[in-house]
């Protein structure tokens, strides 16, 4: 037994009839009124990284800048994307920059070789670069830029202290209904505000519960277009893009770094947050998976399902070598 409040053991890597390894963390699934169920340590203080952006872009939502610009669902969608760097996504992003009057090099998430794998073999074939069009997180940086623009701050929007980052701060620290800590500087250079779990969970349950006020109606905006564009969000293959197909737009899902993931069920009005401690985003992936199975939403035999968890890992050679599977009480 693990003291209280210790991370919780979630999934575990069998081989033949060993548990090889283990990966442990903490999860939170809340309602309108609270914690509805918790494991590990709610209390938990993390960097939420890329599963918060949908709170990234309220400001933009709400601000009437998205409208201002003439923002697509399919582009608040991209806001809120950590996307694979496919040709769509680039061209996506740099029709969108057009719109504004602006261009790549106004973006300041910086460059990385795509993740997607036709535009990876194109790059490099062709021996030619990628741009910051490919960053995973160009869509968000073409949002706040959009709402940079609105504000009509200066260039460097991805300091702390600019307006476009302070406004991001105060939805979020409102959201969450937390006063963050502190921040870290996330890949993107864009400052990551830390919350706890808990915190994390509370924000996405208020996204499932949105009210009829400015911020309800940005907040289901951006939620209705995630579930509506799972291609733009992640990616062909992506476990976020894959698990929004299976459960038929009804769910919004989102992945962070280190091994942070998050849902947003409208149907249940409830929110889900989760973060395993080692990092590892198999792990956080099959932990998300659990928890939409243990909801019923998420057919546990569904292909999606099965590639992310209890389904066969195989060698190079096409051969079983073993599975991702619940560990014993996660979830009840």
């Amino acid at each position: 037994m693990r003291p209280p409040g210790m991370p919780a053991e979630m999934i575990e890597l069998w081989r033949g009839e060993l548990c090889e390894s283990w990966h442990a963390g903490h999860a939170v699934i809340c309602d309108a009124h609270g914690v509805v169920e918790a494991w590990g340590r709610p209390a938990e203080v993390i960097y939420p990284r890329s599963s918060c952006k949908m709170i990234q872009a309220l400001p933009l939502v709400e601000s009437g800048a998205a409208d201002a610009a003439g923002l697509t669902d399919r582009q608040l969608a991209l806001a809120c994307a950590s996307h694979s760097g496919a040709a769509m996504h680039v061209a996506a992003v740099d029709a969108w920059l057009a719109g504004l009057g602006l261009s790549e090099p106004d973006l300041r998430c910086g460059t990385h070789m795509p993740r997607d794998a036709a535009e990876n073999r194109r790059l490099t074939c062709s021996e030619s670069a990628p741009c910051q069009l490919h960053n995973n997180c160009s869509g968000k940086h073409a949002g706040f830029l959009t709402l940079n623009r609105h504000l009509k701050g200066g260039p460097d929007y991805v300091e702390p202290d600019h307006p476009v980052q302070q406004a991001a701060k105060a939805a979020f620290e409102e959201v969450t209904g937390e006063v963050s800590p502190g921040f870290g500087i996330d890949g993107c250079s864009a400052p990551n505000w830390a919350c706890t779990v808990e915190g994390l969970a509370r924000a996405m349950a208020r996204f499932a519960n949105p009210g009829a006020d400015r911020r309800g109606q940005a907040m289901r905006r951006l939620v209705d277009a995630m579930r509506a564009h799972p291609e733009m969000v992640a990616g062909e293959g992506r476990s976020c893009t894959e698990l929004m197909r299976a459960m038929g737009g009804a769910v919004a899902v989102k992945t962070g770094a280190e091994a942070v993931f998050v849902a947003i069920l409208p149907d249940q009005g409830l929110g889900i947050a989760l973060k395993i401690t080692d990092g590892a985003t198999r792990a956080s992936e099959a932990a998300i998976a659990a928890l939409l199975i243990h909801l019923g939403v998420l057919e546990a035999g569904d292909p999606a399902a099965r590639q992310l968890l209890d389904g066969p890992m195989t060698n190079c050679r096409g051969r079983v070598t073993g599975a991702l599977r619940r560990a014993e009480g996660f979830p009840i």
